[in-house]
C-alpha cells in the first residue's frame, strides 16, 4: 500500500509558509509592545494610589493652604503640585493614552477627573509627567522623579524585528537541509557510480527516504544502477570467455608456427600472432575481462619503477630510474604496474631513450614521471589520445601495435587510486606523461 506524501515543493512552502507566520506574529506583537511605555502594573497601581490620597486631602483643604500640602504630598517617587492656571494639553500619545488606561483601571473615580499624561523629556529613557482636575477645577500636577524606558524607537523596532526573522530562517534552512539529504547523498551515490565505483563489487544502494519525489528517483536510480551492474557482469564473463577462446587458436598457431623450416615466415607468423595477442591482452585489460577487482596494498613504488626500468635495461633498451631507494604507498600494485608499463613501453616505441622519475617529498602529491625523446603529440590532441580506441597516425608512425588502448588504461588505473594523468609537450622535444597521486597513503 502506498502512503500519500507531500512533495518536496509542498513540505519546502510549508516550511517557509510556519516561518513567515511565526514571524509575522513575533513581528507584530513587538511592534505592538513598542509603542507603549514599559510600566510595571506594580508601578501603575501606586501612581493610582498616591493620586487618589493627594487629590482627597487636596480637595479637603482650602486653597491658600494647598500649595503647601502639595510639597507635603511630595515623595521619594513623585513630585506633586497644585495650580489655578490649565496649562496646554497636547495631544495625548499613544503610549501615555495607554498609561492613563493602566492607572483607571486601578483606581476608576480617576476617569471623571480629566487625568492628562505627557511626557516631558522623549526618548529612550522618559519622564512622564501629568495633571488632573480638583472638585473645583483647579489643577493637581505631578511628575515621577525616575524615568521609564520607552522602546517607541524605529530603530529598535528594525533590530527586535530582525532577531526571529533571523533565527527562524536559520531554522528553516536546517529543516530544508534535512528535507535535500536524500538528494545530496543520491548524488554522491550517482558520482560514485559515474567514476565506476559500482560497476564491480557490491552495489551501491541509496536508502529510499524523503518525499515522494526523492523517494521515487532513488528506487529508478537504484534499479538502473542494479541493471548497470548486470550488464557490466555479462560483459565480463563474455569477455573472459572470449579471450580464452582466442588465446587458445593461438596458442596453437604459436606451436605449428615453429614447425615451419622458413625462417622468414616463422618469424613474420610469429609476429603476427604477438600482435593478436597484444590487441586481445589490451582489449581485456581495458574492459574488465581478467579477473576480479585488485585491492590496494603496501607497495614500495620506487621498487616497482626501478624493476621497470631494469627489465627494459636487460631487453637493450634505454631506460633510466631517478628517485628514492624506497618509498611505500598504498595502492593496487598490479594495476600500476600495468599503467607504467603501458607508459615505458610507449615511450620506448615512439622514441629511443625513457626516464622514470618518482617525486615523493613527504606532505606532497606523489608524482611519476614517464619522459621521452620521440616526436611528441600536438598541442590540440593531448586529451584526444586519452580516449579509448584513439591513434594519432598522422604525428607517430603508423606500425602501432594495438587497438589505441594503451594511455586510456593508465587514465583508469590513475582514477581508480583517485590520481590525474596529464600529458605534455617537453620543451627540448618528447612527451611527459606525469602521474600524480594525491591520496597515496603510506
Amino acid at each position: 500500500m502506498i502512503r500519500p506524501s507531500v512533495g518536496l515543493l509542498g513540505r519546502i512552502v510549508a516550511i517557509l509558509l510556519l516561518a513567515v507566520t511565526i514571524e509575522f506574529a513575533v513581528s507584530t506583537y513587538l511592534y505592538e509592545r513598542a509603542s507603549h511605555v514599559s510600566v510595571r502594573d506594580d508601578e501603575a497601581r501606586r501612581l493610582a494610589e498616591h493620586l487618589i490620597v493627594a487629590r482627597r486631602v487636596l480637595n479637603e483643604r482650602p486653597a491658600a493652604e494647598r500649595r503647601e500640602v502639595a510639597e507635603e504630598l511630595t515623595t521619594d517617587r513623585y513630585i506633586v503640585g497644585w495650580s489655578t492656571e490649565t496649562p496646554p494639553r497636547p495631544t495625548i500619545a499613544p503610549a501615555m493614552d495607554s498609561m492613563r488606561r493602566q492607572i483607571v483601571d486601578w483606581e476608576p473615580s480617576l476617569a471623571a477627573t480629566d487625568i492628562h499624561l505627557r511626557l516631558t523629556s522623549p526618548g529612550r529613557t522618559s519622564v512622564v509627567s501629568g495633571d488632573l482636575r480638583l472638585d473645583d477645577g483647579t489643577l493637581l500636577s505631578f511628575r515621577m522623579r525616575e524615568g521609564v524606558r520607552t522602546l517607541d524607537l524605529a530603530f529598535g523596532r528594525v533590530l527586535l524585528a530582525l532577531i526571529p526573522a533571523i533565527a527562524l530562517m536559520l531554522l528553516s534552512g536546517v529543516l530544508i537541509g534535512r528535507i535535500l539529504q536524500p538528494l545530496r547523498m543520491l548524488a554522491r551515490a550517482a558520482d560514485k557510480l559515474g567514476r565506476g565505483a559500482g560497476g564491480q563489487g557490491a552495489p551501491l544502494i541509496v536508502p529510499e527516504r524523503g518525499p515522494g519525489e526523492v523517494r521515487h528517483v532513488t528506487r529508478a536510480f537504484n534499479r538502473m544502477q542494479a541493471r548497470i551492474g548486470r550488464l557490466i557482469d555479462e560483459r565480463t564473463r563474455a569477455l573472459a570467455a572470449v579471450g580464452h577462446d582466442l588465446r587458445t587458436p593461438l596458442a596453437r598457431l604459436r606451436l605449428r608456427a615453429d614447425a615451419i623450416r622458413d625462417d622468414e615466415v616463422r618469424e613474420a607468423i610469429g609476429t603476427d600472432i604477438e600482435e593478436m595477442e597484444a590487441m586481445v591482452s589490451s582489449l581485456l585489460a581495458f574492459l574488465g575481462g581478467e579477473g576480479d577487482v585488485e585491492q590496494p596494498e603496501l607497495t614500495d613504488l620506487a621498487i616497482l619503477c626501478a624493476n621497470l626500468a631494469d627489465d627494459a635495461a636487460d631487453h637493450g633498451r634505454d631506460v633510466h630510474y631517478v628517485g628514492p631507494d624506497h618509498f611505500d604507498c598504498r595502492l593496487r600494485r598490479f594495476g600500476m604496474k600495468r599503467a607504467l608499463t603501458n607508459l615505458v613501453e610507449n615511450a620506448l616505441h615512439y622514441g629511443e631513450r625513457a626516464t622514470i622519475t618518482l617525486h615523493a617529498d613527504p606532505g606532497q602529491d606523489v608524482r611519476i614521471r614517464v619522459e621521452d625523446d620521440g616526436p611528441g603529440i600536438p598541442p590540440e590532441s593531448l586529451e584526444l589520445v586519452l580516449e579509448p580506441f584513439v591513434r594519432l597516425d598522422t604525428a607517430r608512425r603508423r606500425d602501432t601495435v594495438g587497438f589505441g588502448l594503451g594511455l586510456s588504461i593508465v587514465a583508469r588505473v590513475v582514477a581508480a587510486e583517485g590520481g590525474e594523468l596529464t600529458l605534455a609537450n617537453r620543451p627540448a622535444g618528447g612527451l611527459c606523461a606525469e602521474i600524480r597521486l594525491p591520496h597515496c597513503r603510506t
